[in-house]
This record gives structure tokens, C-alpha cells and sequence, in this order.
């Protein structure tokens, strides 16, 4: 287990709580990329899989809650991108 992927994985966890509560919020996709939530999902995924396979710890844990909260995120933002076309529809009307 190392001490470094633990503080890594520690601060970028930090920020999610922050970013869905602004995706819950502002009921807006300001500022967010569905491109790069999948590449972040991709890239903890990919890090889940590294400890199943070759490295089993209990970081396994941080990096499946860090890839839980992304993955919220980008539902919020499919949720928000649906809530803006429905608002449009109204205003065009």
C-alpha cells in the first residue's frame, strides 16, 4: 500500500462531493465535460482493476468510492443536459 496513491486518491476525493453539489444545485453543465468524467471514470476503473489483479489493498476501496462519485457526477450531468433542453423547449415556445 502506498502512502502516495493514498493522499492521491484522498484530494482528488475531496472535490467530488463539491462538484455534485454544484451539478445538483446550479442544475447546470457550466464548466463540466462529460468527455473528461468518462476519462476520469476510465482511469479509476482502470485503477480498481490494477488492485484486483496485481496489487490487492484497501485502497481498492478509495478508488471505488472515487469512481462512485464521478460516476454521480456524470448521471447529473446527463440529468442537467435533459433539464436545459427541456427549459429551451420552453422558452421557444
Amino acid at each position: 500500500m502506498s502512502v502516495f496513491e493514498i493522499i492521491m486518491l484522498l484530494c482528488f476525493g475531496v472535490a467530488w462531493p463539491f462538484s455534485i453539489y454544484k451539478s445538483i444545485k446550479s442544475r447546470s453543465n457550466n464548466g463540466k465535460s462529460i468527455i473528461f468524467l468518462l476519462v476520469v471514470m476510465i482511469g479509476y476503473l482502470a485503477g480498481i482493476l490494477h488492485k484486483m489483479f496485481y496489487s490487492y489493498d484497501l485502497v481498492i476501496y478509495l478508488y471505488a468510492l472515487n469512481f462512485i462519485m464521478v460516476s454521480i457526477d456524470a448521471v447529473l450531468w446527463f440529468r442537467n443536459n435533459k433539464l436545459i433542453k427541456i427549459n429551451n423547449k420552453v422558452i421557444d415556445k
